[in-house]
């Protein structure tokens, strides 16, 4: 336990989150992105001074959503109820999100996070499995929807910091799009990392990716294969694009190894906690050079340089690339129309 005198000396990584979530825009643009509604956002905000706030203000806003949802269902307006439940996910998931480290608490909210997600997923039109495999002994948890019909399977690997309930608008794309798909928490992600302690390193995520990619082939009885990744998890969809059974693979904003980017304090001090030495993301260099790869760059992106993407874009040569000038990491604000661009893309021959 640390004092208030010895976090104004020593901040935790959460008092380092607390302050970058005030003051920071750009912090909740993943957030918001990911399904966050603004007014709640609007309203919440000015109050994240401490950890006892942050939980209490999210847990009334996912209750606040929840009770909506029940509502919404005994309408039958199942459609309106699942996103509903699913928000109310979403703000459990910041509850747990915010302890960089394992513990009672932070497994008490994933657990309300995991009930809230499962009642969407028992309204949705589309079928939800839970999956999971083995790696270095421990379970990785993931889920697979699939709509009728599917024209292939989209993986979805997910950046470090992320886990497979943050990302539901990704699901919901693609799946309305007419594909299944399959997301993951990996080493030092999400439930995976919670339940098992597995952290992160390379040659751990090695044999992740690879894993994901066959059980995602025997899940969906060997639909094709299409990756998307965004950051870290778009670098780690680059190296994965080799594997015999993948068709195509998008990458949004791909994390390259580099000593010239300054991380966000709070952003290191999480990253210590979830991975094991310093060389986490995947080395490219000696890909394959013909995959097909297509590529989406911010300019405003102060982690991946121009420089930087279009050397990859050169490396890797049956590769496209898509600019936005005005989009920063992860190109946030473009996102749907990314997915709806890679929807397309990946029915291209």
């Amino acid at each position: 336990m640390h004092s208030i005198e010895d976090r104004q000396i020593n901040p935790t990584a959460i008092d380092k989150t607390l302050f970058t979530a005030r003051f920071i825009n750009g912090f909740w643009d993943r957030w918001l992105a990911h399904g966050v509604e603004k007014q709640d956002l609007f309203e919440i905000r000015p109050t994240l001074t401490c950890k006892e706030n942050w939980i209490n203000g999210w847990y009334r806003l996912a209750i606040d959503k929840k009770k909506q949802a029940d509502f919404l269902k005994q309408q039958e307006m199942l459609e309106q109820a699942e996103y509903m439940y699913r928000i109310a996910g979403l703000y459990f998931n910041l509850m747990y999100w915010i302890f960089p480290q394992r513990g009672p608490e932070k497994e008490r909210w994933f657990r309300e996070c995991f009930s809230a997600i499962q009642q969407a997923d028992t309204l949705s039109a589309y079928v939800t499995t839970y999956i999971s495999f083995e790696l270095d002994g421990c379970l990785c948890k993931g889920r697979l929807r699939m709509p009728q019909h599917p024209k292939g399977c989209v993986v979805m690997v997910n950046p470090l910091d992320s886990s497979k309930e943050e990302l539901i608008t990704y699901e919901l794309d693609f799946v309305r799009s007419g594909f299944a798909t399959v997301s993951f928490d990996g080493p030092g992600q999400g439930e995976t990392y919670l339940m098992n302690g597995i952290k992160g390193n390379r040659q751990r995520w090695i044999q992740f990716v690879n894993k994901v990619i066959e059980s995602s082939c025997h899940s969906t009885q060997n639909l094709p294969i299409y990756l998307f990744g965004t950051s870290s998890g778009a670098s780690w969809a680059i190296y994965g694009s080799q594997h015999p059974k993948v068709r195509k693979t998008v990458a949004v904003s791909p994390a390259l190894p580099t000593d010239k980017v300054r991380l966000p304090d709070y952003f290191t001090e999480r990253m210590n906690e979830v991975l094991e030495g310093a060389d986490f993301l995947p080395s490219l260099e000696m890909l394959p050079k013909d995959r097909r790869i297509l590529l989406f760059h911010g300019g405003q992106d102060v982690m991946v340089t121009d420089q930087d993407i279009y050397g990859l874009k050169e490396q890797l040569v049956h590769s496209q690339l898509v600019e936005y000038e005005e989009e920063g990491h992860c190109c946030n604000f473009k996102l749907h129309e990314i997915r709806q661009l890679s929807a397309q893309w990946f029915m291209e021959d």
